[in-house]
């Protein structure tokens, strides 16, 4: 069975940047897509980006021009490079990979998990202003 293993993350002042990295194992993202989601203590689970194969690559409103997703060449790893981070940003950030379309948003990230897809393990962000 297949897995995502999340790295990066961590803490940062505004302004700062981070990058979040997603590896997979036991498949790659030749026959899947992938995306970020976030989810912020009370608020909804937001889907962030999303690397889609036949569709156009989204990103939420919030962090248009601000973050980018992208993939390594051998298709195993998805990144999530956020730049300009404001203290809104602060989350738990999670990679999924699944068949697209992606949900904009869902109650809860773990309960989305069960619903669809692999889920990575989560990493917090934190952006102190």
């Amino acid at each position: 069975e297949g897995q995502l293993v999340q790295s990066g993350g961590g803490s940062v002042q505004a302004g700062g940047s981070l990058r979040l990295s997603c590896t997979a194992s036991g498949f790659t993202f030749d026959d899947t897509d992938g995306a970020w989601y976030r989810q912020v203590p009370g608020s909804e689970c937001e889907l962030v980006s999303s690397l889609d194969r036949f569709r156009p690559t989204y990103y939420a409103d919030s962090v248009k021009g601000r973050f980018t997703i992208s993939q390594d060449n051998a298709k195993t790893t998805i990144y999530l490079q956020m730049n300009s981070l404001k203290p809104e940003d602060t989350a738990v950030y999670y990679c999924v990979a699944a068949i697209g379309p992606f949900r904009v948003s869902g109650s809860w990230c773990s309960n989305m998990a069960r619903d669809f897809g692999s889920w990575g393990q989560g990493t917090q962000v934190t952006v102190s202003s």
